[in-house]
């Protein structure tokens, strides 16, 4: 698992997906991030992403997923565009958002996840 105790924002590859975000689904919303190095959309969203890895740590996980060095695993999950942002709960996606995103609204989205699985 690529986790440090200070963060809940991971960077996640094929290799330690299956841990890093369809185990841990199984007690927390986990969202992926699905970017790229050369995507504008994507660093914008970047510091929003750091920080509510910060403020909800052990609520929520973030996970990141460079396409370029992942091209199969954005594949499996159809990752058209970027940035692709995915919410898993209980190994399954429960929910999609496609584009750079304020803030608030991916506050939202993942409380309505987390509100659901209490």
């Amino acid at each position: 698992m690529n986790t440090t105790t200070a963060s809940a924002l991971i960077t996640t590859t094929a290799a330690t997906f299956a841990v890093d975000v369809l185990a841990a689904s199984q007690s927390q919303p986990v969202l992926v991030d699905f970017w790229a190095a050369w995507c504008g959309p994507c660093k914008m969203i970047a510091p929003a992403l750091a920080e509510i890895a910060q403020e909800q740590a052990g609520v929520v996980r973030i996970a990141k997923v460079d396409v370029d060095s992942e091209p199969d695993l954005a594949a499996q999950y159809q990752v058209r565009a970027l940035p692709t942002l995915l919410i898993f709960y209980r190994g399954k996606v429960v929910d999609t958002l496609v584009g750079a995103q304020p803030k608030a609204v991916l506050v939202s989205r993942l409380a309505a996840v987390a509100g659901a699985s209490r």
